[in-house]
């Protein structure tokens, strides 16, 4: 990424993954989204691993080779390796595509890359031939959801629960 010095907006370099890269954000990832299935259902640890770990093997039976899915580092130019992108199909709609995951490092959030990467986002979408770009978060991510609103992205289903 660079930085526009007269707007201060950083300007994304999306680098696709190695497959040491792969095979580390993968087991992270699994990890990442159990953790965050498991506070949103109040499921044990070990069910959500159990699912978050079929989604993805669903989702990337090639891994790292599978087709119109592409993983990503976010990159910049000064700081390295900032966070990671993974943009695919959206399974049952031809013209869309899907962010499943973005992950911005602790250290580099607020600071305009996520938004900077979810910029990027639409552009390898629109490559790919997709005309809407779909995602999904987690109701507690008050962070995320602001940043999606700001950047146009509305909702279309919302799934609820109660503890009892």
């Amino acid at each position: 990424m660079t930085t526009d010095p007269s707007s201060g907006r950083v300007h994304p370099t999306l680098v696709p993954m190695s497959a040491d890269e792969f095979s580390a954000w993968q087991e992270a990832s699994i990890r990442s989204f159990a953790q965050d299935l498991a506070q949103s259902t109040g499921r044990p640890l070990d069910a959500a691993l159990q699912q978050a770990g079929q989604q993805f093997a669903e989702l990337l039976p090639d891994g790292l080779d599978t087709e119109r899915v592409h993983l990503l580092r976010v990159v910049d130019e000064t700081e390295g390796v900032v966070g990671t992108l993974w943009i695919g199909p959206q399974p049952g709609r031809a013209s869309a595509a899907h962010v499943y995951d973005i992950e911005i490092k602790p250290e580099y959030r607020g600071r305009g890359f996520g938004r900077a990467a979810m910029l990027a986002a639409e552009v390898v979408a629109l490559v790919d031939g997709a005309t809407v770009l779909g995602l999904n978060v987690f109701g507690f991510n008050e962070t995320a959801l602001r940043l999606y609103k700001s950047l146009g992205y509305s909702v279309v289903a919302t799934q609820m629960s109660k503890t009892l």
